[in-house]
């Protein structure tokens, strides 16, 4: 039994097929594993790649996240990979939602943050979210 925790240049090859020997090694052993354990990390990481280095759309990178979600073998913090979709789909950067996300349910009441647009975008998903300075 393969239970296996993948880092997040496992993710990109396999995503991004863009390494004729890595993407398959890495396509292959998603594949096989009976326990893909994907972390909140590990797929903030993902997406930022996605974003800045691959130049992926905010929906296409949602794409991405969505498809790994319906894969059975699957297993990750699944609401806080939806608050970071919503954040995502709404304009902003999937880490802001969860973050916000994981904060609240380690029992933070308030997300703060300098960045203006991601305090808002969260407000707007009914976040309690203050802008600092």
């Amino acid at each position: 039994m393969m239970r296996l925790t993948v880092d997040t240049n496992v993710l990109v090859r396999a995503v991004v097929a863009d390494d004729p020997t890595q993407s398959p090694v890495a396509a292959r052993i998603m594949r096989e594993a009976d326990t893909l354990a994907l972390t909140l990390s590990c797929l903030c990481e993902l997406a930022w790649v996605l974003r800045r280095t691959y130049k992926f759309q905010r929906s296409e990178v949602a794409s991405v996240l969505e498809a790994l979600l319906q894969v059975g073998n699957v297993s990750t913090n699944r609401p806080a990979v939806e608050a970071g979709l919503a954040t995502l789909k709404a304009g902003g950067d999937f880490a802001d939602g969860v973050i916000a996300f994981e904060g609240a349910w380690l029992g933070g009441e308030t997300f703060v943050s300098f960045d203006k647009k991601a305090v808002s975008l969260l407000a707007g998903q009914g976040v309690n979210a203050k802008v600092l300075g």
